[in-house]
């Protein structure tokens, strides 16, 4: 299993709850514009389950969603990239460990996305596509990619997955930290399980939202006509690294997803030398699902491996699934990219460049041109869920296409 550094670093280190940022005077990350004809909106809902919580069975299991959508709105606030407690994580743990730079070199906390915060949602009928992160990593670092699908005209929902993720910030600054040791193998397995949980739970209070309810724990208003226009009967679903791995066991077990995609992610929960794939790798899917991968570049030797899901050495899963999958599927590659290309880091590290050396840069998101990187993946992704949930047609899926010289189709 591909585990993030960012995981690895905040697992290793935060164990309290940490205070509240102070004003940072570090480089600036600035979001880029959204590619879709429609502004977003944007809420954060806290759920909570009445099961137990794995990693603390004495309470509830508590979550933290972020619900995009298309608005009509014009101007309004515009809702920050992370909150003070989980730009407090970040600078104190990831900056060191991951950017190679001392804390208050970046400023986390000022970046604003592009959504605007509790407008109005816009008339419509706009399916629903879920995404979940990657192990260990936040809902936080890819609010750009589940913005940029929300102004194509989708209601996106971005879940943390409370005491796996690195950090979760609840309602009045209350921080959870992860609880998971990632060297056990029960632990990822329990993971997993409760990943699936969370997202078929999820799917319930959206159910409840469409009826006209709210299931926010605090009662706080949700955005106006939000219930109104989301279409569960058009469904999908991808995710990041573990995140992608839970969108196709979700898929196995909850036949409301329609389609998914997993990026770049592994379909199991052992490793090189304990293999144990998940259902979705031995069962496959009836229903649509796509693979996305980068380039993998061994932090031991060094060596390059072009397709590294499709390396069984290194990762045998993909070409496991690929036969027992029954529905349509394809596995799509970019070129010199990385794990982290797929993430909010593709926006922020070019911006970080008179702060990290270019060999860093590379190491975090690759040789692959950003800005066509970026373009690249808010349009197949926003194109497969087009064919899946739409029923409309795209051209990107007849063959490579000269647009993104980046990218290709493997199978």
């Amino acid at each position: 299993m591909r585990t993030t550094a960012l995981a690895v670093a905040v697992i290793a280190t935060l164990v309290v709850a940490t205070p509240p940022a102070a004003a940072s005077t570090g480089t600036k990350i600035i979001m880029p514009a959204l590619s879709g004809r429609h502004p977003v909106g944007t809420a954060e809902l806290h759920l909570v389950d009445q099961r137990p919580d794995p990693w603390q069975p004495t309470t509830d299991r508590e979550l933290m969603v972020t619900v995009s959508y298309p608005t009509r709105a014009a101007d309004g606030e515009r809702a920050p990239w992370m909150t003070s407690g989980v730009a407090t994580v970040i600078d104190t743990q990831a900056t060191p460990s991951l950017f190679g730079l001392p804390p208050g070199s970046v400023d986390w906390a000022s970046t604003r996305r592009q959504a605007l915060v509790n407008v109005p949602a816009a008339r419509g009928d706009w399916p629903v596509v879920l995404f979940s992160p990657g192990f260990g990593s936040l809902r936080e670092l890819n609010a750009g990619l589940t913005d940029d699908l929300a102004s194509r005209g989708y209601v996106v929902v971005s879940m943390s997955h409370t005491h796996e993720s690195a950090v979760v910030e609840f309602p009045g600054g209350r921080v959870e930290p992860p609880m998971v040791d990632d060297d056990l193998v029960d632990q990822r397995k329990t993971a997993i399980d409760t990943r699936v949980a969370d997202t078929r739970f999820v799917l319930d209070q959206l159910g409840r939202i469409a009826r006209g309810e709210n299931p926010d724990a605090e009662h706080d208003p949700l955005p106006s006509g939000l219930g109104a226009v989301m279409d569960l009967s058009r469904v999908g679903m991808f995710g990041h690294s573990y995140g992608g791995y839970t969108a196709g066991e979700t898929m196995v077990h909850d036949r409301r997803i329609d389609a998914g995609i997993n990026v770049d992610g592994s379909m199991g929960y052992g490793s090189a030398d304990d293999y144990r794939p998940g259902e979705v790798v031995t069962r496959g899917l009836d229903r649509p699902f796509m693979l996305v991968g980068g380039d993998f570049v061994d932090p031991v030797t060094g060596g390059r491996i072009v397709h590294s899901h499709q390396d069984p050495g290194f990762d045998p899963t993909w070409a496991d699934f690929w036969p027992n999958q029954r529905g349509w599927k394809r596995d799509l590659h970019f070129d010199a990219s990385t794990h982290y290309s797929f993430t909010d880091l593709q926006i922020a590290v070019p911006q970080l460049g008179g702060l990290l050396t270019p060999v860093k840069q590379r190491e975090l998101v690759g040789a692959i041109d950003a800005t066509r990187s970026l373009a690249a993946q808010h349009d197949y992704f926003a194109a497969y869920f087009d064919v899946h949930l739409k029923e409309r047609h795209s051209p990107l899926f007849r063959g490579d296409s000269p647009r993104y010289p980046d990218v290709r189709f493997i199978g």
